[in-house]
């Protein structure tokens, strides 16, 4: 089984002396779709965080074979693409056309495979149409898609999202789940959304307090209410 991401003792530590992360193993095959569920300060955003190496850790890391550090750092983040929570954080350019277009250029790629690039993520979350609008005058919906375009431009083999549909209205929340589940990278979701966790996520991964509190089949760690009031997610 080839892996997409393993961490073996993986702990991180805020400057403020609070423990994100206390020694935190796993892995996840490519291909595989995998949520990581928890409560606010369970240390799902901050795992997101370091498997792309935004916060420093201990321990160990690695994405799709390659040891993360300082020299491998930049190939890792193209090969998992991270969308933010708030896509406010993900989106700066005067135009959407250029926000999903930052990442391929950085790599140096020619303008015209950029384009390609661009356009093809842009498609694939129904946002072309919307290229030359700044996202200041997006839907909340169009921003959290188009984010996650900034990240398919990229052709990153994995994807680490952070609470996908939160903040989303039904439709889009729904729109996003179908955009998510037809997409064929690896899937690493944090999410408090149960509903997409059963329907994209076979397997789920519970943390509490920074360490994994449960590993397995999604249908059977979000049907156990004793886990959840334990988590604090009943």
């Amino acid at each position: 089984m080839n892996h997409a991401i393993a961490a073996a003792g993986l702990s991180c530590v805020y400057p403020d002396g609070t423990r994100a992360l206390d020694g935190v193993s796993l892995t996840i095959a490519e291909g595989e779709r995998v949520a990581l569920l928890g409560a606010n300060g369970a240390g799902k955003s901050t795992l997101l965080l370091t498997l792309v190496d935004l916060l420093p850790f201990a321990g160990a890391v690695t994405v799709f074979g390659a040891p993360l550090n300082r020299d491998t750092r930049r190939q890792a983040r193209r090969c998992v693409g991270l969308v933010f929570q708030n896509p406010d954080d993900q989106l700066f350019s005067p135009t959407l056309y250029d926000d999903v277009a930052f990442g391929p250029r950085q790599m140096g790629l020619e303008e015209a495979d950029t384009a390609t690039r661009v356009e093809r993520a842009l498609r694939a979350v129904e946002l072309w149409d919307a290229r030359a609008k700044n996202a200041f005058h997006l839907s909340f919906g169009q921003k959290k898609r188009a984010a996650l375009a900034t990240v398919l431009s990229m052709d990153a083999r994995a994807l680490a999202l952070d609470e996908p549909t939160s903040g989303l209205d039904p439709r889009a929340r729904r729109e996003m789940i179908a955009l998510l589940a037809a997409l064929p990278a690896t899937l690493i979701i944090a999410t408090h959304d149960f509903a997409l966790a059963a329907a994209l996520c076979p397997r789920s991964v519970a943390l509490n307090g920074g360490r994994v509190a449960a590993d397995g089949p999604t249908a059977a760690i979000i049907s156990d209410g004793n886990l959840l009031d334990r988590l604090g997610l009943a």
